[in-house]
């Protein structure tokens, strides 16, 4: 029920410059606005190093981390990168909740790190920074060019196994799928299953996202495999000639149909902070200046979809 609760509101407030907020009790409350205001002009914060907010997060955020870093600091690519260090989504909940992390850019939280906060009594703010979509990728062998979200849902439960029961050649379909707790898992769960079980099934699953697109893009693999990841990761960071990201329902995930909704499987990148943190902390500013027009309009250059795209060119 926590996570349910925690999700769907989560998901609308993907389009929202305000908070989610989960409390430690039985039950989460949480509070979201729907609309989303062309971004202000916010005053450059004044960092040096030693004040800079302690940042980690997930592997698909690294890039928008450094650039941000580098934006505010004065930092070369080269340096940004030695100063950024992100530990995953899971590690990176953690360190929010123990104190060695002051924010943090990572997808929602899993069942798991709601339980991590409410047994540690730390009251967790989640707010949309940018807008992402999970992607649904095959071999660039597979003739598949599109599949409905019923037939991914019945793939991924052991119940379509041949990819000729959905338009595609006479063979056995091989569902790769990451690790529990993993920033793509709970996005799987959450966005695609939503509720349905995932088969147990071992020998498919990797522990790292360029794993996951190695495995669908070896030539053993070429009709069989197919995986996920986000939209990000796939395209701009660890992109593979070999894959290919497929339609779902029809309509392909790009940065217009994942802006607008279209795409059904669309989330979102969060910075996650403590709601003990004070109005005017490091992370606080940090966090008001990307989501104003100048931190939109990094992310934007740096591949990722922004929360009103088009409105920072």
């Amino acid at each position: 029920m926590l996570l349910l609760i925690l999700a769907s509101l989560l998901l609308s407030a993907c389009g929202s410059s305000k908070s989610v907020v989960t409390k430690p009790e039985k039950k989460a409350q949480a509070s979201t606005s729907q609309t989303v205001a062309e971004p202000e002009v916010v005053e450059k914060p004044q960092f040096i190093r030693t004040n800079y907010p302690k940042v980690d997060g997930s592997t698909a955020t690294i890039p928008l981390s450094e650039n941000i870093a580098a934006a505010l600091l004065g930092l070369s690519k080269t340096q940004a990168s030695e100063f950024i260090k992100h530990n995953s989504t899971h590690y990176a909940y953690v360190n929010l909740i123990e104190g060695n992390a002051d924010i943090i850019f990572v997808t929602e939280p899993s069942v798991d790190e709601l339980k991590i906060a409410v047994d540690a009594n730390v009251e967790l703010e989640v707010i949309p920074i940018v807008k992402e979509g999970f992607v649904l990728l095959v071999n660039s062998r597979n003739p598949i060019k599109s599949l409905t979200v019923k037939q991914i849902q019945a793939i991924y439960q052991g119940k379509i196994t041949n990819w000729k029961e959905v338009g595609g050649s006479d063979c056995e379909i091989v569902p790769f799928q990451r690790e529990s707790n993993s920033g793509s898992q709970t996005l799987m769960q959450q966005t695609v299953m939503k509720g349905i079980t995932i088969m147990d099934s071992p020998k498919t699953i990797i522990s790292s996202m360029n794993g996951l697109i190695d495995a669908i893009a070896a030539y053993d693999n070429s009709e069989k495999a197919i995986g996920y990841s986000v939209y990000y990761y796939a395209k701009q960071m660890y992109n593979k000639d070999t894959i290919k990201l497929i339609a779902v329902n029809e309509v392909m995930p790009d940065n217009k149909n994942i802006s607008s909704g279209k795409y059904p499987f669309t989330s979102g990148y969060y910075a996650v902070l403590k709601k003990s943190s004070p109005p005017d902390a490091p992370a606080r500013k940090l966090l008001k200046w990307i989501l104003g027009k100048d931190g939109q309009t990094l992310a934007e250059k740096s591949g990722y979809v922004p929360l009103e795209i088009g409105t920072h060119q």
